[in-house]
């Protein structure tokens, strides 16, 4: 059992919990720890001062009542203004419509409880305060000591720190799992679809015209096999909508053949490829991508996944002392929504096994593989949802059971 130290926080045996990755899913899980009095440091690979070329929004809605046991109370007060419109605050559900692509008739609807829609940017800043992070920290090992008490990361600059429970909570490409299982087998899945993205900003009657539809987002299959979403990215002064930025995509079938033939395209050739799809659908999503300029950057990316429940994927967690969280663990396609949703579900149920541990309830070795167990049956079951929803929302026939319109986004 650990012990305090003055006024600071409770240490488990073997040090504090490290947290590789500042991104959502770590610094939930911080705050999480910080409430509950125990230690965590918190290590990025970033410095405290980059700021990205892109910044992404996500929907989180089942996740919320979670998220708010984790992060303090004057946070979650302030979660409204993390939304894609922070002066519009997040009705208690929110219908989202689906429409037909190429007529713009309504095919379906999704009605959703506390459908927020962040930008990770803010979500970040608003979960980070308060939280002993240590930026520019690269990971570049991990090793374990000999009596089974400690777990040490080492940095790329030759530092080192010991602690408790490592947990990996770095992303889509984390090292930790890289580490974990070798190059080959933590390697992400590509799918055989992409999608084409691009963020922008239009004349306030061109952007009142692409939020009549809906103030957060709209989107639409269409019967020769695309999806397309029309949205709000970020809307800080709500009178001054020039300078609002609206998100879009495209996705579609895309073959590994397909893939490897386009993978040095230039932006110019990527942007007259997705105009061209636009081209296809009714507006809004007409009207968006025709209205870019013929320079405008386009960001591409063949749709991935890695599911934790495959027997090849399975990783020695060194008697409780290393583990994978959020999309570390689980990345999965997007057009369900469920991503973040899961990673807050994830730090939550980390949190209650990494008390116990504390509290001397249960071994970390019992801890963390009862975390394991349920973490990798939920989100590897989610994982498989994802992927099936990403191909039915391309098959025309299968569109209207796909699970993003027969669930909407709620859980399995």
């Amino acid at each position: 059992m650990g012990s305090y130290v003055g006024n600071e926080l409770l240490e488990p045996a073997g040090g504090p919990v490290l947290i590789i990755g500042a991104g959502c899913t770590g610094l939930s899980l911080a705050q999480g720890l910080k409430k509950a009095g125990i230690k965590s440091i918190v290590f990025e690979r970033e410095p405290a001062n980059l700021q990205r070329a892109r910044d992404w929004n996500f929907g989180t809605h089942w996740g919320i009542p979670i998220l708010k046991t984790l992060i303090p109370p004057e946070a979650f007060a302030k979660l409204d203004s993390a939304q894609v419109d922070p002066n519009r605050p997040c009705p208690p559900s929110e219908p989202i419509r689906f429409l037909h692509g190429q007529t713009g008739e309504q095919i379906g609807e999704a009605v959703t409880p506390h459908l927020y829609r962040l930008r990770r940017s803010k979500l970040r800043a608003l979960i980070a305060d308060g939280i002993d992070i240590q930026y520019g920290k690269e990971l570049s090992n991990i090793t374990y000591s000999e009596d089974g008490t400690v777990v040490t990361a080492h940095f790329a600059d030759g530092s080192n720190t010991n602690g408790s429970v490592l947990v990996g909570a770095d992303g889509t490409r984390s090292v930790v799992r890289n580490l974990l299982l070798g190059p080959e087998k933590a390697a992400l899945t590509v799918l055989e679809f992409a999608a084409s993205i691009v963020q922008a900003k239009y004349t306030a009657e061109q952007v009142k015209f692409l939020r009549s539809w809906h103030p957060l987002f709209v989107a639409a299959p269409h019967p020769e096999g695309y999806m397309a979403w029309v949205g709000l990215h970020a809307a800080p002064d709500a009178d001054d909508p020039e300078n609002w930025i609206m998100n879009h995509y495209i996705s579609w079938h895309c073959t590994h053949a397909e893939q490897e033939r386009t993978k040095d395209w230039t932006n110019e050739q990527r942007l007259k490829q997705v105009k061209g799809f636009a081209e296809k659908f009714c507006d809004p999503f007409k009207s968006a991508y025709g209205w870019l300029k013929d320079d405008h950057p386009v960001w591409y990316a063949p749709l991935t996944q890695w599911d934790p429940s495959l027997p090849e994927h399975r990783w020695e967690n060194h008697g409780g002392r290393v583990t994978l969280a959020g999309d570390a663990a689980h990345p999965m396609t997007f057009q369900r929504g469920q991503g973040l949703n899961s990673a807050i579900k994830d730090a939550s149920e980390l949190l209650a096994q990494i008390t116990d541990i504390v509290h001397s309830k249960k071994t970390r070795q019992e801890a963390i593989e009862a975390y394991e167990k349920e973490m990798i049956e939920r989100t590897g079951m989610e994982v498989k949802l994802s992927a099936e929803n990403t191909r039915m929302v391309h098959v025309w026939a299968e569109v209207k059971q796909s699970p993003l319109f027969s669930k909407g986004f709620s859980k399995q």
